[in-house]
């Protein structure tokens, strides 16, 4: 069984920056996107931004010119958050498709002063 292991979160103020980062333990074959969501205290789950195997990236209305996902190989991807707000306070996940779907455990992210 793959797990997938997310880092990078914390405490930040608004306007500062984190990179999270998820890792699987092994090698993933047949990937046909990787993603990264969040859930704020009493929402739904949704999603941040995506990265389809051939590299394209679609992002949330709420974070696109702020947030950036990237891969460098199959196995880790990476979201970089600039000018955070409140608003961006949430558990984050990512999730990579495959033929399975596979969660990571979620890093807790926090915007506040």
């Amino acid at each position: 069984q793959v797990q997938l292991v997310e880092s990078g979160g914390g405490l930040v103020q608004p306007g500062g920056s984190l990179r999270l980062s998820c890792s699987a333990s092994r090698r993933i074959f047949n990937i046909h996107n990787m993603g990264w969501f969040r859930q704020a205290p009493g929402k739904q789950r949704e999603l941040v931004a995506i990265i389809t195997n051939d590299g394209r990236t679609n992002y949330a209305e709420a974070v696109k010119g702020r947030f950036t996902i990237s891969r460098d190989n199959e196995n880790t991807m990476y979201l970089q958050m600039r000018s955070l707000k409140p608003e961006d306070t949430a558990v984050y996940y990512c999730r990579i498709s495959a033929t399975i779907d596979t969660w990571g455990q979620g890093t807790q992210v926090t915007v506040s002063s």
